[in-house]
Order: structure tokens, then sequence, then C-alpha cells
């Protein structure tokens, strides 16, 4: 008896890992997240008891304690149990609270990492985050806080890093990320862009300067880049994203 934390990628289900999709094909429990495609629970067998508890922004949702409880449940009654999360299950998938609960009642898991957002939705709109040219690196970070109200990111110091900066959950906020970068000095010329539904077939690419970044609408879920990379445009000619 296992419970699987499993990284479903960032969307288009051809990116799901050969691991990921072997464990979910014989799943008994699939506990999944709002934003993983009808296309990879479909992988699951017929069967299989399928439970929604994913958080819905200004709606109810399924608590974290929740889900915890539910996953050492499951987990001590069924042979395979599928955690299904967007991304990498460590990459603020809090898949770290789920494993720490997990041993805390002794129920054995494993984790298989999955593609994350914060590298593929770049990648997918042409952007490499780093580049030898441009970038020697990049730092991921979460905008679900009003960076203005932030007591866990130093957003002084980000602005200094002079790498490229990947804003995870940052749709509803971008305009606050880009106030409080250019307050903490950060030159209103620098190259931003914001990927919008990132490697799926209707993916929407921003492109623009950090003055400007979140004065139209972001639409969730959506990826911010910022730093000169945000300027390359590498997409590729033929069939994108999704297809």
């Amino acid at each position: 008896m296992t419970v699987h934390l499993i990284g479903a990628g960032p969307g288009d289900p051809g990116l799901l890992t050969v691991r990921g999709a072997e464990v979910l094909a014989r799943a008994d429990v699939v506990v999944h997240d709002r934003l993983v495609s009808a296309e990879v629970l479909a992988l699951a067998p017929e069967g299989s008891e399928r439970i929604d508890v994913g958080k819905r922004p200004g709606g109810p949702g399924t608590t974290q304690d929740e889900i915890n409880k539910l996953l050492v449940e499951r987990g001590r009654t069924h042979q395979t149990v599928v955690r299904l999360k967007g991304g990498d299950p460590y990459v603020f998938g809090r898949g770290g609270e789920e494993a720490e609960a997990l041993r805390r009642a002794g129920v054995a898991y494993e984790v298989v990492p999955g593609v994350t957002s914060a590298v593929a939705a770049p990648a997918a709109a042409g952007i490499p985050v780093t580049h030898r040219d441009h970038s020697s690196g990049f730092t991921v970070v979460t905008a679900h806080l009003d960076p203005a109200h932030d007591r866990y990111l130093d957003w002084d110091a980000l602005a200094r890093l002079g790498t490229t900066l990947v804003v995870m959950m940052g749709a509803a906020r971008a305009a606050s990320v880009a106030e409080r970068l250019l307050d903490a000095g950060m030159s209103p010329d620098t190259p931003a862009a914001a990927v919008q539904r990132g490697t799926l077939a209707d993916q929407v690419v921003w492109r623009g300067r950090l003055a400007d970044l979140g004065r139209e609408p972001v639409a969730a879920p959506a990826t911010l880049v910022i730093g000169a990379v945000a300027a390359e445009d590498l997409s590729w000619p033929g069939p994108g994203p999704g297809e």
C-alpha cells in the first residue's frame, strides 16, 4: 500500500512523465487538484475512485488538513493511491506537507517528480530562463501573498539579483509584483512577460516592460517572467503547445 505524490506537469498532458502515467494507470484512488486535465485523469482505470480536492480562488475548497487526513485514510485501505498535482509536487504544491503527514502516520509514500511550469511555461513561450548572454541563474517565488505585505520574501533583494525572476501564482497580483520591484529600484524598462495557460493550445503570452506588467488583466493560471531573457522570443514554428 503506497501513496504516490505525482506531478502532472504544467498542463499539456504530453508532459506527464512516463513514471507518472505508469502509476496512474493502476491507481485505485486518485486525489487530484483543480488544474489537472481531463486527458490526464482519463489515464486512471475506469473504476478508480476520483476525488477532486482542488482549491478554487475565492470559493470553497478542501483544506490542507482535510487532504492530509484523506491521503492517510486511503493510504491505509487501498493498494495504490495517487495524489495528482499540477506541475511538480514539491514546487509550491504542498507535497512536502503531505509527505510529512504520511510519514507521521506510518503510511508508505513515493514522490514522482513532474515538469514544473516555472520552467515549462517560459519555454513554451520561447523564453529560456537562463541564457549565457543574458542570465546565469533564475529564482522562483510565489505571489500567493500580496507583495506589499509579504513577510517571507525580500523583494528588495530580488530586485537586485540581476538574474531571471519567475513568479508563480502571479496572475491576480501582477501589478503589485511590478510595483514592489520598481519601488525596490528595478528599472521600469526591464523586460517582462506573462505566460497564461502555458503549454496548452490556448496559451497566451504578454510581453512588455516591467512598468507595464499588470496594466492589462492577466488570466490565471499564469507564470510571470522578469529579466533580460523575457525579451527573447525563441518560439518555434509548426505545432504549438498541446497540439
